[in-house]
């Protein structure tokens, strides 16, 4: 289920009443700490099932990043430019393996969500993503924080995966369920659905990593401002740092934009460009490039340029005696 998404407010942070949401598989379990737990099982030493005390018993982390969709599965190559900049408050998914002791044999991750529905085609399935056990040791959280305030049931409460250098199909809602085991599951949303031929590939991959992107926030899209310099800002984002942004208006040139740099967390990076808009309309597009050398395509992809549309108002002063 999409929901129509709230604008991205201009904001490094975005408030949790901004925060997109999705849901493929119906209405969101009604889940409770008082009864929630998750099992962690398959090829451990130590099976597990923890509750939420014990959960947040565990060393916790706190960091800020990027939360990006990658689109509705069905249309993999169509925009939807749902993107916030949130803070994360949870256990490292190592805490809770180290607890569990893998076995050698373990060479994948499954993380399941409580929630269960129809989608694709497929009734009663449930939401289910995999990852490497190195991958996923390294970088998931087990969130159960949003912005300084417990996950609302909408984002996963009570607790959720989060897995900040990804796509958000990644990072599993209302997680109940962990299992590590030897092989990848066979399942809608693993290998048949969220995966996709990157350029310059042949082999189709599972949707993992976030590609480079960014989008423009200032002014607003379908806006008037006043004609003169105006400030267009907005923020950029990759898996890795974003090393450059340009901006184009009215298919001149593209001119290089401020932009501020990537610290400790995968968070967005914001970039800004004074520019001298004569009066009428314009179109304004913006372009990122990341410290892997990847563009973003100027048509025809999920990440693909983003712009805007403006109508720069000339000054009217009346005049008299």
């Amino acid at each position: 289920m999409i929901r129509t998404d709230p604008p991205t407010p201009d904001l490094f942070l975005t408030p949790v009443d901004e925060v997109f949401v999705r849901n493929h598989l119906g209405p969101h379990p009604r889940l409770d700490t008082a009864t929630w737990s998750l099992t962690v099982e398959g090829l451990v030493e130590r099976p597990l099932r923890l509750d939420f005390p014990t959960l947040q018993s565990l060393p916790q982390t706190r960091f800020t990043a990027v939360h990006e969709c990658f689109g509705n599965p069905l249309h993999p190559t169509v925009p939807t430019r749902a993107v916030t900049n949130v803070e994360w408050a949870g256990v490292p998914l190592a805490a809770v393996l180290e607890l569990a002791g893998p076995l050698p044999e373990a060479r994948h991750v499954w993380l399941e969500g409580a929630d269960t529905g129809d989608f694709g085609g497929e009734s009663g399935t449930s939401y289910l993503k995999d990852l490497p056990l190195d991958l996923a040791g390294a970088e998931v959280v087990l969130a159960h924080g949003m912005n300084g305030e417990p996950l609302r049931p909408d984002h996963g409460y009570p607790v959720r995966a989060v897995a900040p250098l990804m796509f958000g199909t990644n990072s599993v809602k209302w997680l109940s369920r962990i299992v590590l085991a030897a092989d990848r599951p066979d399942h809608l949303f693993t290998t048949r659905l969220y995966t996709r031929v990157l350029p310059g590939e042949s082999e189709s991959r599972p949707v993992r990593e976030k590609d480079v992107s960014s989008k423009l926030l200032a002014p607003g899209d379908g806006s008037s401002v006043p004609a003169g310099t105006c400030e267009l800002a907005g923020y950029a984002w990759s898996s890795t740092e974003v090393t450059s942004v340009e901006v184009s208006v009215d298919d001149a040139g593209w001119q290089p934009a401020a932009l501020d740099r990537r610290g400790p967390d995968p968070a967005w990076q914001r970039f800004r460009l004074p520019y001298d808009l004569v009066p009428g309309p314009h179109r304004i597009r913006c372009r990122a490039t990341d410290s892997a050398g990847r563009v973003q395509p100027l048509a025809g992809d999920r990440n693909a340029v983003h712009e805007i549309r403006v109508v720069a108002e000339a000054s009217t002063h009346p005049t008299g005696r």
